[in-house]
């Protein structure tokens, strides 16, 4: 299906006049510079020199925090996109989000009605990657809202019991999904594509070089963490949370021999940001 939009858009001429853009949609956390603190410059800039004008490109800042219906959730990033659409002129739009930033842009995705500014979003999407999206949530949330002595492993990741924590528990999320979102199982698609790209296992061992791409500490903090998880994680997310909504674009074993943690999949480590600027 990715190939064959690939051939639809290539053959068809507005597509050759398109003024092509790209999103960068952070996880959980309320962002203020998110450019260098959530997913590096190296990263952004290595990303964006696939676009025909590498200014095309807009990094999201808002309050993932939030439950992602909130006005501080889905409706910063839908005021942020429509002001890059408009400023830029955008009218091909490449959204890349990580983590719980999957879930806010699938509820935009999911609710046209909502808010009147969402149709007018997803009329320039081209496409959604997500990588390592929480989309079927994850024990750890679980874990951490529960404020047993688990919380102290995980709360550096989570933000502690935050209502996004709380949002993507994994009962909480199989409600919404069944509910409010689209793209899993049983439910409509979303009206544009949205394609998973899943980090499968963490490595950090101190005498390992890789280990300490996208910051040692915190691979370490997610090999600890992976204990309470499937043998196929990123140390945050199940590999079936990542793969659980729209469609499996790549595991990271099919272009790198090093897995993804969570934290490196939003960083410039093996390869991940060619992946990305490629698809642009």
């Amino acid at each position: 299906m990715r190939q064959l939009s690939l051939v639809f858009l290539f053959c068809c001429t507005p597509f050759l006049f398109a003024n092509t853009g790209v999103a960068f949609v952070h996880g959980t956390g309320s962002q203020t510079d998110a450019r260098n603190d959530y997913w590096t410059a190296e990263m952004i800039d290595s990303v964006r020199q696939g676009l025909p004008n590498a200014n095309n490109y807009t990094v999201i800042n808002c309050n993932f925090d939030k439950f992602m219906w909130e006005s501080a959730a889905a409706g910063c990033l839908a005021g942020q996109l429509l002001d890059f659409i408009n400023s830029k002129g955008i009218t091909d739009l490449v959204v890349i989000t990580h983590s719980n930033g999957g879930n806010v842009m699938r509820w935009i995705l999911s609710n046209p009605t909502f808010d009147a500014r969402y149709p007018q979003i997803i009329s320039k999407i081209r496409w959604v990657n997500a990588v390592a999206a929480s989309s079927l949530g994850t024990p750890l949330a679980d874990a951490a809202v529960a404020g047993n002595i688990f919380e102290q492993a995980v709360g550096w990741l989570l933000g502690y019991t935050s209502d996004a924590v709380k949002q993507q528990q994994v009962s909480w999320m199989a409600f919404y999904n069944a509910n409010y979102l689209y793209g899993t199982s049983g439910r409509p698609a979303t009206p544009v594509g949205f394609y998973s790209l899943i980090g499968t296992d963490v490595e950090s061992s101190p005498f390992d070089p890789d280990s300490y791409c996208g910051g040692y500490t915190l691979n370490v903090g997610l090999e600890v963490t992976q204990e309470w998880l499937d043998n196929c994680s990123d140390g945050f997310l199940d590999c079936s949370s990542q793969a659980g909504a729209g469609q499996v674009w790549l595991y990271d074993t099919q272009f790198s021999s090093e897995p993804l943690s969570h934290n490196q999949s939003r960083r410039k480590c093996f390869g991940v940001d060619v992946i990305l600027r490629n698809d642009l």
